[in-house]
């Protein structure tokens, strides 16, 4: 199967990458972690203007209509800032969640920016970021419930959080909650592919500023060959999100297992990012991993995202099972 990425594809990429680098997305990241959402939420205002929350609901409802592909073009470039909030959660599961429950009016507020999240055993059987969130929901046994938090825990990300949660009001039975888990993995996937491009990028610019002995440290073969195993390994899981999304939306031969193809995308994409935050700690040292440092909104992030949406141990099974 051919697959290239399309000018709009570009575009769409170039928009999200573009409003998110004038927004200064680390200081919005710290203030979110502060206490303080009203950055974050100009920057959401911004996403939905330009039809991110909407790319998974169709133009009768004010989504976009589009796919998988176009959601893990935006998903990677977000994932290129600390963006904080449920960010997988709106754009991708929540959507996909009302149009199996045809739910038109939460369709509309979905498309228009708001922030909710959701809970899908087995692989997300707690709920990111419900205080941000103005509708939480959960799937229980195909059975979609706007959920009751229970409790609340901070996350190795100081701007994530995550709830235990159960159903309280009943809205319809009959929903495909595993199809919405495998679009959060999708989504998450391409999202650490965004969070590993931007560390990689980190560690190189150091690298080449960085002197020591007369020299760049960029210069030394050892940190070569570890910035080359990043870039090798986030080259390599890159075409499996793309070719998951492209499966996820129909777009491959009958008998090919698009659920195989998304654990396997998560997977790799988890590995290539924190192989990317591994590697790039150790080319900044200590400094990469304090407060001060935009490095280290991402190192947290990665370590929160890997097992977000399913652990790799659970997709690994998954495609053991399919073999």
């Amino acid at each position: 199967m051919d697959f290239l990425l399309s000018d709009i594809h570009d575009d769409l990429a170039s928009s999200v990458d573009t409003l998110l680098t004038k927004a200064d997305t680390p200081a919005v990241a710290r203030a979110w972690a502060g206490g303080d959402h009203s950055p974050a939420a100009g920057v959401f205002r911004q996403l939905a203007d330009i039809g991110v929350f909407g790319l998974l609901i169709d133009e009768e409802h004010g989504g976009a209509g589009a796919g998988a592909v176009e959601m893990v073009v935006a998903l990677e470039q977000i994932g290129r800032h600390p963006l904080a909030g449920p960010i997988v959660e709106s754009v991708a599961v929540v959507p996909i969640l009302l149009r199996s429950a045809t739910e038109s009016d939460a369709l509309d507020a979905a498309a228009s920016g708001r922030l909710s999240s959701a809970a899908i055993a087995p692989l997300s059987p707690r709920a990111a970021d419900t205080y941000a969130a103005e509708r939480v929901y959960v799937v229980d046994n195909d059975v979609l419930s706007l959920a009751t938090v229970d409790d609340t825990a901070q996350s190795v990300d100081p701007t994530r959080t995550v709830s235990t949660v159960r159903p309280a009001e009943v809205i319809t039975e009959g929903v495909d909650g595993d199809r919405a888990a495998q679009f959060g993995a999708l989504a998450t996937a391409a999202q650490l592919l965004g969070l590993g491009s931007t560390m990689l990028r980190i560690a190189s610019d150091y690298a080449l500023s960085r002197r020591q002995f007369g020299r760049q440290i960029g210069s030394f073969q050892a940190v070569k060959h570890h910035l080359a195993d990043v870039a090798i390994a986030l080259e390599m899981a890159r075409p499996l999100v793309h070719g998951a999304a492209v499966g996820i939306d129909g777009g491959v031969p009958e008998g090919v297992d698009a659920s195989r193809d998304i654990s396997a995308a998560k997977v790799a994409a988890a590995d290539a990012a924190y192989l990317a935050s591994r590697r790039s700690l150790q080319v900044l040292g200590a400094i990469g991993y304090t407060s001060e440092h935009d490095l280290s909104l991402y190192l947290t992030k990665t370590r929160a995202l890997v097992s977000a949406w399913g652990t790799p141990a659970q997709h690994r099974a998954r495609i053991l099972e399919s073999l």
